[in-house]
């Protein structure tokens, strides 16, 4: 069975960068595991969805949504408050 989502990365190391891969079913597991990876500063090279290549638009939405995780993360972490206090006074996702 094809897993709905399939995320291809690299991890970069001295001298060449390391492909891999992972594989979900669940779009919020994406975008989280897609925080992780901006987070980590790995190089994100596509997102498939049920085998096919996610359109620029759609790939930018998954990217923009998981950069609004991290960010509200940080600013829950940083500034003591909850997610929907980060949410009401920073318009980051809840």
């Amino acid at each position: 069975m094809l897993a709905k989502y399939k995320i291809e990365y690299a991890v970069p190391f001295q001298r060449h960068t390391h492909p891999h891969h992972h594989l979900t079913n669940d779009p919020v597991a994406c975008e989280e595991f897609l925080t992780e990876l901006l987070e980590r500063g790995f190089k994100i090279t596509s997102i498939l969805h049920e085998g096919v290549a996610l359109p620029a638009v759609d790939f930018d939405r998954m990217i923009k949504t998981a950069a609004g995780m991290l960010a509200s993360q940080h600013l829950c972490q940083s500034l003591g408050i909850d997610r929907a206090d980060a949410h009401h006074r920073f318009d980051v996702p809840a």
